[in-house]
């Protein structure tokens, strides 16, 4: 209240409604502010109905507005079931992942390649683009060009390009990563045995195959060595028996006949003939 001022008797400051005036208005050096009544003429305002100490004005006008209980209740709901669709969609969607692998010339004349399909499909993973090919120059320098620094890029260029390939792409959860290790090190001589090259491989430069080391760089080498129309989707009768859920999102998509890299953005919105289905 303002010095010298009260207000009427049985008045707390909780009582006070709020100062009819702006809240840099408040305590004008005591004298009394103005304020148009209905009537548009002047009328002074009391002094008491003026909270002339700030702080509680503020605390008035910036009070928490009460949320109803049911309100409150249904965004709560909300928040939760966001959450368990988020770690479900997380949980099925890696599924879906890809990588990039390519058997080399040294792999498919040492006739190596139904061995190495075979350990990826008794994985459980599912192969969803493959071709026979004969490499060239170009497509290789952009395939290696994070290499390209190196002292042994311009062999790696001839000897990936001194026979046939075989390019495939694979499916499955954590197939990036899991296929690095069924591959084992570059180096042979590092890898454990059963990898394939710590089984099949002795020098470096003779090392059979080729995988991607992460999602990103599968991403890039997919839509480098396939066209989405080389791409199959197709369901398989023994996914149920490999993960424990399958995501809807795939589902969706194959039904619509829209291939869209399986949430890895390769081909996203491309459409797919429809006997690839």
């Amino acid at each position: 209240m303002c010095a010298g001022d009260s207000a009427p008797p049985h008045t707390s400051a909780a009582d006070v409604g709020p100062c009819p005036l702006g809240p840099f208005e408040w305590g004008l050096g005591g004298v009394a502010p103005q304020s148009s009544g209905a009537s548009g003429r002047a009328r002074s305002v009391p002094l008491w109905r003026q909270t002339c100490v700030p702080s509680l004005a503020l605390a008035w006008q910036r009070r928490p507005v009460p949320v109803p209980p049911c309100a409150a209740a249904a965004t709560m709901i909300c928040l939760v079931l966001a959450l368990f669709a988020n770690i479900f969609q997380g949980a099925c969607t890696g599924v879906n992942e890809h990588t990039f692998l390519a058997i080399k010339p040294d792999g498919l004349q040492r006739h190596l390649v139904g061995e190495i399909i075979k350990r990826f499909e008794k994985k459980g993973f599912k192969l969803v683009g493959m071709k026979l090919m004969q490499a060239s120059e170009d497509l290789l320098k952009e395939h290696y060009i994070a290499l390209r620094d190196r002292p042994f890029y311009s062999h790696l260029v001839k000897y990936m390009s001194s026979g046939p390939v075989i390019a495939m792409v694979w499916q499955g959860l954590d197939v990036v990563k899991t296929a690095r290790t069924m591959i084992g090190e570059t180096n042979p001589a590092d890898s454990r045995p059963g990898t394939i090259r710590g089984d099949f491989c002795i020098d470096i430069s003779k090392n059979v195959i080729h995988g991607s080391d992460s999602v990103e760089s599968a991403r890039r080498e997919i839509s480098l060595w396939f066209h989405a129309d080389e791409l199959t989707c197709w369901t398989d009768s023994t996914e149920h028996w490999i993960y424990e859920c399958r995501s809807s999102q795939w589902i969706s998509d194959r039904s619509s006949g829209k291939f869209r890299g399986y949430q890895s953005g390769i081909f996203s919105g491309k459409k797919l003939d429809k006997n690839h289905l």
